[in-house]
C-alpha cells in the first residue's frame, strides 16, 4: 500500500541534522596510516610499522538498490543521511567497513563504469567514512541485482549475466575486467584519491559471493584472471577471494593467485521472519575451518567480509562471535548490515538484520564491546568452548542478563543493568551502556556515552529512549514502525570520582540549551550532548567545535521521533500468557510508551461475564508497567483483560488503542487479552501446531527435506516434517533429515507453581515408516540438553515420555549455521539431570532415512507436560 501524502512529510523532517560535518583538522590517527601486505605466513600487516592488522566493523549500504530508495521515497537528503549515519559508526568504535558495491547500478552492460547518483554517493560516504578514521575493505562486483525486496531496476551487467555465467561466458569475463579496471582507476572528486591509490582502501575482494562448480580448473583460472584484472591497473594492494561460498571448489581458491581468503557467519540462518529465542551462545562458540591446517590456507590472510545474529535482538551474539574469529585468525570482520537511521524505525532494508545505535542501542552497544574483544584477542587465542568462555579477559557475556560487559581500567561498558563495579574507577576514561550500573545510574532505554576529556570534566552523549512495538523481524514495511522513538528528560545519577556529587551540566549540540546543577550526584537531563564538570572545574578550554573522535564536540544525529497518523501515540506491546494456574496470582507486565508523569495506567480484569476488577498499574522502570490480578479472580475459566491509559481527559484501551474503556456503555470493541486459567497439574501445552507457526522453527536438513502442514484423520492440523527420495548421482543422506525447533520458556511463566509436578512429556504424531529413528530434546537456559527417542506409529498416538528418560545428549543446532562446514552439535559438559523449570526449548529431530519412491514423513500434532 502507498505511504500517505501526510506520512512522508512527516518523514522529510524526522532527522536531525548533525551539528556539523565531521572537522577535517583531525587528531593524530589511532590506527597506522598508509597500506598493508600479507607476509609469508599469511598475516595481514601494516606497511609502516609492520604490526598485525585487527578491524572490526560493518557493511552499510545507502549509496544503492533499496536503502537508496527508501531514503529517496521518504524525503531524506542522503548526504545528510550517510554523514549522520557515519558519525554513529564512529561513537560506537567502528574502524572497518566493507560493501558490496553494486556493480549493476554503476555500470553499462559491457562494464563501463557510469558516473551517476549512486557512484556520487559512494564517494561522498568513502570521504566520510576516512574523515572518522574508518579503514575500507572494497568488493567491486556484487552479483546482485537492486531489486530486493522490491522488483529488479539494475542496468549493468549483473542484470543480464547470472552468477553461473559470469565466470563462464566470454562476455561476461571480459566485462567484469573492463569494470574493476575502471572502478580501480576512477578517482573519487571528494578524497582527489584513486580508489587503487587511496591508502584508507586497503584491499579489494574481488567479488561477492560467486556460483561455482566442477571442475575446479576453470575456477582457479577464473580467479586469477579477476585479480589480474586489478594487479594490471597497478594496484599493489591485497587481492581478496571468496572461499566460503562454494565449499565443493574450496581447493580452486586455495591454488589461485590471491592474498586473502574471506568467509561469512549466519550461525543460525536468515529470514525466520520472527524473533528467535533461547540461548544461542553455543552456535557461536567457534568457527572452526576444516582445511585450516593446509599449507595454502596458512599462507593467505583471512577476513569475514559479513556476519550477522539474524533474527536475534539479544546483545549477547558479537563479543561472542568476534572472540570465535580471532581464535580462527580472522583480522577483519564486517557486520551485514548496519541499518541507516533514516528507516532502520522499519527494518525494511534486510528483515532478518536490524542493528542501529539508536533504535536497538543494546545490540549496538554490544558491537562496541565486541570491536573490543576483537582488537584485543590475540589471533589464534583460545579461551576454551561454553560456557568456559563466557568470561575472557576484560570481557563477560551472559545470556541470562541478556548483558554484554568490558570492564578495563579505563573503560566500561554493558548492555544492560549490570552490578559489577569499575576494576579501578578513578583511572575510568570512557563509559558507554543501556541501563544502569554502579557509577551511572540513568532512566531511559537510549545509549549513552561518557568520555574524559580532563580531570572532572566529562563529555556525555544522551540518546532518546526507543521501545520495540512490533517483532522487528516479521515482514516489513515502511508503513509498520517496529521501534518507537521518545525524547524524555530522564533521571541521571552519576558516581564518578572526580565529579563528586556537586558539578554542571551544559548543552553542546545545536537547538539545545539544557543546562543543570546538582549537588547530590543527581539531576536529569534529556537526549544530547553536553559538557559535564565538576564544581569549581574551568571549562573555557571546550567549546562546541573542539576536536573529539575525528569530529567536533557538539556533533550529534538522532532521530526526532514518530507521530503516528492512525491511533494513539501510546503503543503497547503485551503478549498475554499461555496459562494461568487457578487459584494463584497472576503479574501481567506490558510495555507501554509514550506516557508522562501526569499519566495513569490501569488493568481492567474480566473473569469472562463474571467478577471485574479494576487494577493500577505500576511502573517498574521507563515504559514498563505490571499489576497483579488477585488469586479470588483467577478460578477455572477464562480471564479476559484489558490496558486502560488516562490521559487528562482521554482514556484510551487496548488491545487497538480505542477511545474509551471497556465498562463505559458504548464500548463497542471486542478485542481483548485472554488467558486459559487451569486447574493445577492441567497438562500444559509446548507446542501446538494449530497456534505456534508463527513461533517456531521447522527446516528440513537434508537435501531434499522440507517441511508443511497436514490436517490428521480428526481434523486436527499437524506440522510434517518431509523426506523425499534422493536425486540422481545424489549420495544417500546421513544425519538429521528435518527438525522441529520450539522456544516454551515464556509458556512455563504462568504454571511456575505446578512445574514441580510435571512427570512427562505427551508427544501426538505419527510416522509413515513404522521404524523412523525420531528424538525430542529439551534444552535448558545454559544449553544443555536432554534427549528420549520417539517410538512412533503410522497412526496418530500419544507417546509418553517420562522425564527421567531424558539422558544429556547433544544440541542440534537449529537453524543451521551457515557456511555448511560449521559443527551442526554442541555438546555441554558436565551434564546433570534434567530440572524442567530450567528447559526452555525443545526440538524434535528426524533422522534421514534411505527412501526410495514416495517421500516419508513425520506428523507432529502437539507436545505437552503432564
Amino acid at each position: 500500500m502507498p505511504l500517505r501524502l501526510s506520512f512522508l512529510l512527516l518523514l522529510g523532517g524526522f532527522l536531525q541534522v548533525l551539528s556539523a560535518p565531521a572537522a577535517t583538522a583531525q587528531k593524530a590517527a589511532k590506527l597506522p596510516s598508509g597500506d598493508v601486505f600479507v607476509d609469508s605466513k599469511g598475516v595481514l600487516r601494516w606497511q609502516k610499522t609492520r604490526q598485525e592488522v585487527a578491524l572490526f566493523g560493518v557493511n552499510y549500504t545507502a549509496p544503492f538498490a533499496y536503502s537508496y530508495r527508501a531514503h529517496q521515497k521518504l524525503g531524506v537528503n542522503v548526504e545528510q543521511a550517510i554523514r549522520q549515519d557515519v558519525y554513529h559508526l564512529a561513537r560506537l568504535g567502528v574502524d572497518a567497513f566493507r560493501v558490496h558495491v553494486w556493480d549493476v547500478e554503476i555500470t553499462d552492460t559491457t562494464g563501463n563504469l557510469l558516473e551517476n547518483e549512486h557512484l556520487h554517493l559512494f564517494d561522498f560516504l568513502v570521504n566520510e567514512l576516512k574523515q572518522r578514521g574508518i579503514k575500507l575493505i572494497l568488493t567491486p562486483i556484487a552479483y546482485w541485482n537492486n531489486g530486493y525486496p522490491e522488483k529488479d531496476s539494475g542496468t549493468g551487467f549483473s542484470s543480464i549475466y547470472s552468477k553461473g555465467e559470469a565466470y563462464t561466458n566470454p562476455r561476461a569475463i571480459a566485462a567484469q575486467e573492463r569494470y574493476l579496471k575502471q572502478f580501480l582507476n576512477h578517482r573519487n572528486p571528494y578524497t582527489k584519491n584513486l580508489n587503487r591509490e587511496d591508502p584508507d582502501i586497503l584491499a579489494f575482494e574481488v567479488c561477492n559471493e560467486p556460483k561455482y562448480h566442477q571442475p575446479e580448473a576453470q575456477v582457479t583460472s577464473f580467479a586469477d584472471r579477476m585479480a589480474a584484472a586489478i594487479r594490471a591497473t597497478g594496484c599493489r594492494k591485497p587481492v581478496f577471494y571468496n572461499i566460503s561460498e562454494n565449499p565443493d571448489v574450496y581447493q580452486a581458491i586455495l591454488n589461485a593467485k590471491v592474498d586473502g581468503l574471506t568467509y561469512q557467519w549466519y550461525p543460525q540462518g536468515l529470514v525466520s521472519n520472527h524473533t528467535l529465542r533461547g540461548n544461542f551462545l553455543p552456535y557461536v562458540d567457534q568457527y572452526p575451518i576444516p582445511y585450516r591446517t593446509d599449507a595454502r590456507f596458512r599462507s593467505k590472510a583471512k577476513m569475514v567480509y559479513e556476519f550477522e545474529s539474524a533474527d536475534i535482538i539479544q546483545p549477547v551474539m558479537y563479543p561472542f562471535m568476534a572472540r570465535s574469529f580471532r581464535e580462527a585468525g580472522m583480522q577483519w570482520a564486517t557486520q551485514f548490515a548496519y541499518d541507516p537511521m533514516a528507516i532502520a524505525y522499519a527494518n525494511t532494508e534486510y528483515q532478518t538484520h536490524y542493528l542501529n545505535l539508536a533504535y536497538t542501542p543494546a545490540k549496538a552497544l554490544s558491537l562496541l564491546i565486541a570491536g573490543k574483544a576483537f582488537r584485543s584477542v590475540g589471533r589464534g587465542q583460545s579461551f576454551g568452548r561454553y560456557p568456559q568462555d563466557s568470561v575472557f579477559g576484560n570481557f563477560r557475556v551472559s545470556y541470562r542478563l541478556g548483558l554484554s560487559e568490558l570492564n578495563s581500567p579505563e573503560e566500561l561498558y554493558y548492555t544492560a543493568n549490570t552490578g559489577t563495579a569499575p576494576r579501578q574507577p578513578a583511572r575510568l576514561q570512557h563509559l558507554a551502556g543501556v541501563g544502569s550500573s554502579p557509577v551511572v545510574r540513568y532512566g531511559g532505554t537510549g545509549a549513552y556515552f561518557l568520555d574524559k576529556l580532563a580531570p572532572g570534566v566529562w563529555r556525555l552523549e544522551v540518546m532518546p529512549d526507543a521501545m520495540a512495538i512490533r517483532d522487528p523481524f516479521e515482514k516489513a514495511s515502511l508503513s509498520k514502525p517496529v521501534t518507537q522513538i521518545s525524547w524524555n528528560d530522564q533521571p541521571l545519577a552519576l558516581s564518578l570520582p572526580d565529579l563528586g556529587p556537586n558539578f554542571s551540566l551544559r548543552a553542546l549540540n545545536e537547538r539545545n540549551s539544557y543546562e543543570a546543577h546538582t549537588t547530590d550526584g543527581r539531576t536529569t537531563v534529556r537526549p544530547g550532548v553536553y559538557l559535564v564538570a565538576a564544581s569549581g572545574k574551568s571549562t573555557i578550554a571546550f567549546t562546541p567545535r573542539t576536536i573529539f573522535n575525528h569530529g567536533e564536540l557538539r556533533d550529534f544525529a538522532a532521530p526526532k521521533g514518530f507521530i503516528f497518523l492512525e491511533g494513539p501515540q501510546q503503543q503497547v506491546r503485551h503478549t498475554a500468557p499461555a496459562q494461568a494456574t487457578a487459584g494463584q496470582p497472576l503479574r501481567i507486565t506490558a510495555t507501554i510508551s509514550g506516557l508522562v508523569p501526569t499519566d495513569s495506567v490501569f488493568l481492567v480484569a474480566q473473569h469472562y461475564y463474571g467478577q471485574t476488577r479494576i487494577l493500577p498499574m505500576s511502573t517498574r522502570s521507563y515504559a514498563n508497567l505490571e499489576a497483579t490480578v488477585p488469586a479470588e479472580l483467577l478460578y477455572p475459566g477464562q480471564l479476559r483483560y484489558w490496558l486502560v491509559v488516562k490521559k487528562g481527559t482521554q482514556t484510551l484501551t487496548f488491545p487497538g488503542g480505542f477511545s474509551g474503556q471497556p465498562r463505559d456503555w458504548d464500548f463497542a470493541h471486542n478485542e481483548h487479552y485472554e488467558v486459559p486459567i487451569v486447574a493445577a497439574g492441567a497438562p500444559l501445552p509446548l507446542f501446538q501446531a494449530s497456534r505456534d507457526q508463527e513461533r517456531i522453527e521447522a527446516h528440513g536438513l537434508a537435501p531434499n527435506a522440507w517441511t508443511d502442514y497436514v490436517t490428521l484423520p480428526d481434523g486436527t492440523l499437524a506440522l510434517r516434517l518431509v523426506q523425499g527420495p534422493a536425486q540422481p548421482n545424489q549420495p544417500v543422506a546421513t544425519g538429521p533429515a528435518a527438525s522441529l525447533r520450539a522456544f516454551f520458556g515464556d509458556k512455563l511463566a504462568g504454571r511456575t507453581t505446578d512445574l514441580a509436578g510435571f512427570t512427562t512429556v505427551v508427544v501426538r504424531a505419527r510416522s509413515s515408516q513404522p521404524n523412523a529413528s525420531v528424538s525430542l530434546t529439551l534444552t535448558t537456559k545454559d544449553a544443555v540438553s536432554y534427549a528420549a527417542p520417539l517410538a512412533l506409529s503410522t497412526e496418530v498416538q500419544e507417546i509418553r515420555l517420562p522425564l527421567s528418560a531424558f539422558r544429556p545428549a547433544a544440541l542440534l543446532l537449529m537453524p543451521r549455521p551457515y557456511p555448511g562446514f560449521l559443527p551442526l552439535h554442541y555438546q555441554a559438559p558436565g551434564a546433570g539431570s534434567l530440572k524442567i523449570a530450567e528447559a526452555e526449548v525443545l526440538h524434535l529431530t528426524w533422522d534421514a532415512a534411505n527412501v526410495t519412491g514416495s517421500p516419508a514423513n513425520v506428523d507432529i500434532e502437539s507436545i505437552s507436560l503432564q
